[in-house]
C-alpha cells in the first residue's frame, strides 16, 4: 500500500505551484521575453546571410533539389519525434526495456523544457524570403509554426543519442577502448550534420542550433544525475500514479503562453500523456525482467521479434484510437457535470468555437481541464489538451503493460 507524500515529492509539487502562481501575479514570462527576445532575434537577423551562403553554395546550387535537400531532410525525420515515438516501444519489445523508458522520459523532458523555452522567448524562425525553407512533411509543415530558439531537433538529439551512447557503454558488453571513442565520434558528427541541416533547410539560424546542443548537454548532465532514482521511484516508489497525475496537471499550468499560439502545447500535452501512461504502466505490471540491461547486440530471434511487431504496432495503435474516442466522450459529460467552461478547437466539433467571435487574448491558450484555484486565470479550457493527454497516455499504457502481456499470452 502506498503511504502517505514524501519531502521531496511535496517539494516538487510545491515548487511547481508557486512558479505557477509566481508567473500569474507577476507576468514572469512576458518580463524574461523582453529581456531575450531582442538579442535573439537581432541574432536571427545576424545569421541570415550565412543561411543564405549555405543555401546558395557551389555545393548546396549544384545539388539543391537533388542530394542535398533529400540527405538533410531525411535525416530529420530520423531525429524527430514521430520516429522516436515509433521506434521506442520497439526498443523495449526487443528486451531494453529500462533504455527505453527511460529515453522516453527524458524525451518527455526535453520536449517540455525545449518547447517551454521556444515559447518563453518567442524569437522567430529565419525570414522566409530571403531564405528558402525546405518543407517536405507535414511534421515539419507543424515544426515551422514554432518559434526558433532553440532547435528541438539538435537538443534531443544530443539528449537521446548521449543516454544511448551512456547507456550501453556503462552496461554493455567489454569492448576496446577504440570502440567507445569511435562511437562518440559518429554521435558528434550526427549532431554536427543535422545542425547544419537544420540551416540548410531553412528551418534554423545558428544561434537556434548552438542554444539547442548547449541546453542538450545541460539537460543529458541532469538526467545522468538523477536517471536512476527516477526508475527506482516508478518502479518500486510510494505515491507513484498520484504524484505523476498531480505533476502532469501542473506542468500544463506551469506551461509558458507564448506571444501567440503555436503547436508547441500540443506536442507538450502529447508526450505529457506518454510520461504518465509510461509510469502508470510500469508501476502497476513490471515485469520481472525489466531491470536487467541486456548488451548491444543481445536479442531475440528474428520471428520471435517479427511476431512481436506485428501484434504490438497494430495493438498500440487501436488502443490509440480508442483512447481518443473514450476521452472525447467522457471529459465533455464530466466537465459539464462540474461546472467548468470547456471549447474544443479540433476534435469536437459541438464545442468550436469561431475565430470572429473571440478576441485574441480568448483565443487557444494552455489550460487545463479542471476549476483552477483562485490566482488561476478563469477562461474557458481547450478540452482537446485533455483529449490529447488521456489518447498517448492510452498508447504509452499499452505499449508497456497491455502488449507485453499479450507477448506473454502469445509466448512471444
Amino acid at each position: 500500500m502506498e503511504g502517505g507524500i514524501s519531502f521531496w515529492q511535496a517539494l516538487t509539487l510545491s515548487s511547481i505551484l508557486g512558479w505557477v502562481v509566481a508567473s500569474s501575479w507577476f507576468d514572469l514570462t512576458k518580463r524574461i521575453r523582453s529581456l531575450a527576445q531582442p538579442w535573439v532575434t537581432r541574432r536571427v537577423l545576424a545569421d541570415t546571410p550565412s543561411i543564405l551562403w549555405l543555401q546558395a553554395s557551389h555545393i548546396a546550387s549544384s545539388m539543391r533539389h537533388g542530394s542535398l535537400d533529400c540527405i538533410f531532410s531525411v535525416l530529420s525525420c530520423f531525429v524527430s519525434v514521430p520516429f522516436y515515438t515509433g521506434f521506442l516501444p520497439i526498443v523495449y519489445w526487443s528486451g531494453h526495456r529500462k533504455l527505453a523508458r527511460q529515453m522516453t522520459l527524458l524525451m518527455a523532458f526535453c520536449d517540455y523544457i525545449g518547447n517551454s523555452m521556444k515559447d518563453v522567448v518567442s524569437a522567430p524562425r529565419p525570414s522566409c524570403p530571403p531564405v528558402t525553407r525546405v518543407i517536405t512533411t507535414n511534421d515539419e509543415r507543424g515544426n515551422a509554426m514554432e518559434f526558433g530558439l532553440p532547435s528541438s531537433h539538435c537538443l534531443n538529439t544530443v539528449c537521446l543519442l548521449g543516454y544511448m551512447l551512456h547507456h550501453f557503454l556503462t552496461h554493455g558488453a567489454k569492448m576496446d577502448a577504440v570502440i567507445p571513442v569511435g562511437f562518440l565520434g559518429l554521435a558528434c558528427l550526427l549532431i554536427i550534420l543535422i545542425g547544419i541541416g537544420r540551416m540548410y533547410l531553412g528551418m534554423h539560424s545558428l544561434i537556434d542550433v548552438v542554444a539547442g546542443i548547449i541546453f542538450g548537454l545541460v539537460i543529458l548532465a541532469l538526467w545522468l544525475m538523477i536517471h536512476e532514482h527516477v526508475d527506482d521511484f516508478i518502479a518500486s516508489g510510494q505515491n507513484v500514479t498520484s504524484f505523476w497525475a498531480s505533476l502532469s496537471f501542473l506542468l500544463c499550468f506551469a506551461y509558458p503562453t507564448p506571444e501567440f499560439p503555436t503547436p508547441s502545447f500540443e506536442y507538450h500535452a502529447a508526450f505529457n500523456g506518454v510520461a504518465f501512461g509510461l509510469v502508470g504502466g510500469i508501476h502497476r505490471h513490471l515485469h520481472p525482467q525489466d531491470g536487467g540491461n541486456p548488451s548491444l547486440f543481445s536479442g531475440l530471434p528474428v520471428v520471435v521479434f517479427l511476431g512481436r511487431l506485428s501484434v504490438g504496432i497494430p495493438t498500440i495503435l487501436v488502443v490509440k484510437v480508442c483512447s481518443k474516442g473514450a476521452a472525447k466522450w467522457l471529459l465533455p459529460v464530466m466537465c459539464n457535470t462540474l461546472g467548468v467552461p470547456i471549447t474544443s478547437s479540433c476534435y469536437v466539433p459541438a464545442l468550436k468555437v469561431s475565430q470572429g467571435s473571440t478576441s485574441k487574448s480568448e483565443r487557444k491558450q494552455p489550460g487545463c481541464l479542471l476549476k483552477p484555484p483562485s490566482g488561476f486565470p478563469r477562461k474557458a479550457y481547450d478540452v482537446d489538451t485533455g483529449i490529447r493527454f488521456l489518447q498517448y497516455a492510452g498508447l504509452a499504457w499499452s505499449a508497456v503493460a497491455f502488449v507485453p502481456a499479450l507477448f506473454s499470452h502469445l509466448n512471444l
